[in-house]
């Protein structure tokens, strides 16, 4: 395990190893494939898809900042968590995933599931005796995402992986929003940390992958071979791009999380805004926990728009500076309505149960001057309540 911070990690992992020209920054090596040293010999690389030096180096990156043993890049978040599911689990297997999860995951676990690959059961994992109910079911993978997308709940960690190895069940953590800056899922107890590299890791919105971190070299090895198996594997210049962009990851963080706490502040206090949605507010149904398995809060937030569903559309349509898109974790600061958006894939009934409503707002906090985000927001719900002023 490395004994560097994570800024050093990031910043030098790879850095001065091309022996060829002595670059400072290692090439994109983007042959297809290796030539074999001699009839017999297996070489480190022989084919892309099972491996490539920039892969490797972008892999060897995030396991030491996760404190893992072995990684697997994908070429998307989804890929990553079907990777997963794909190496562990049989027709008879089943999984537990958490009932507000990203859309994304929901439709992935629920459609593969209705195929018969495996079983999949939803559960509000911060609710204990439903949690345990679950438990006594015997899964064989436990998914946790927290905080959670997109209301930003938090999960103790180290109590459900205790409650799952005693049913022998393996738990990866869905550590998107905090990255290894923020949370160390492995150190708590995890089996496995997964990502969507597209968001904070890389942190630039101009690269989709994932990766998922093992504890193990053994786990390693197996998703490797099912990595290669079925394609699923990134490519090596979606893995330079990636390690380009972690390289400051420890600085963007650190920014995101300032301006979000200067944006919170404002949203308190403003009378268009209900109910905010972020770990570090002591009202906060998990802010203990994340106090003891957070080292920071970071900069996703949620909160209800008090006001009516036409002076919602009006306030996100007025905004200037944060972006009406999916995804996350970008220099840009964006805005999303979920329901419509990163999570309609899970349908009316389902998005009621994990409490996301037509009303929820998603913000990702950006790089820009705070000040000018939230005069931005504030002209934005101004021009709102003048809508509502108007409908009367």
């Amino acid at each position: 395990m490395s004994t560097r911070k994570p800024a050093t990690i990031a910043v030098r992992t790879g850095i001065e190893s091309d022996t060829q020209h002595h670059a400072v920054v290692p090439p994109i090596y983007l042959s297809t494939n290796y030539g074999f040293p001699a009839f017999g010999d297996v070489p480190q690389y022989d084919y892309t898809r099972s491996g490539n030096p920039n892969r490797g180096l972008l892999e060897q990156t995030l396991y030491e900042l996760e404190s893992g043993q072995g990684a697997v890049i994908t070429n998307c978040g989804t890929s990553a968590l079907n990777l997963w599911a794909t190496a562990f689990l049989g027709p008879d297997d089943l999984i537990i995933a958490p009932h507000d999860c990203y859309g994304g995951s929901y439709r992935l676990f629920n459609t593969r599931a209705q195929k018969g690959d495996f079983k999949v059961l939803f559960v509000d994992q911060s609710d204990p005796q439903a949690l345990a109910e679950a438990l006594e079911k015997k899964p064989k993978l436990v998914l946790i995402e927290t905080p959670s997308n997109p209301l930003v709940r938090v999960v103790d960690i180290e109590q459900v992986c205790q409650q799952a190895h005693a049913v022998d069940a393996l738990v990866a953590v869905d550590n998107t929003f905090l990255t290894p800056v923020y949370q160390k899922p492995l150190e708590l107890g995890a089996d496995f940390v997964i990502h969507s590299t597209t968001k904070f890791i890389n942190g630039h919105s101009d690269v989709i992958g994932g990766v998922i971190v093992t504890k193990t070299e053994q786990h390693a090895d197996d998703l490797s071979w099912w990595g290669n198996c079925i394609g699923a594997t990134g490519t090596p210049f979606d893995s330079y791009m990636t390690l380009r962009g972690l390289r400051t990851l420890s600085a963007r963080m650190r920014v995101h999380e300032e301006s979000a706490t200067q944006i919170l502040d404002y949203l308190t206090k403003h009378p268009s805004v209900g109910t905010i949605f972020h770990p570090s507010l002591p009202e906060h149904p998990g802010h203990q926990i994340a106090l003891k398995q957070q080292s920071g809060f970071g900069s996703m937030l949620s909160f209800e728009f008090a006001g009516s569903f036409e002076q919602l559309k009006t306030f996100v349509g007025t905004l200037k500076l944060f972006s009406l898109a999916e995804s996350l974790g970008g220099v840009e600061s964006l805005i999303c309505h979920p329901a419509s958006m990163t999570h309609r894939a899970m349908g009316e009934i389902a998005l009621a149960e994990a409490g996301v409503s037509q009303q929820l707002l998603r913000l990702s906090v950006g790089l820009e001057d705070v000040q000018d985000l939230i005069s931005d927001l504030e002209q934005a719900f101004d021009v709102a309540v003048r809508v509502a002023v108007e409908e009367k």
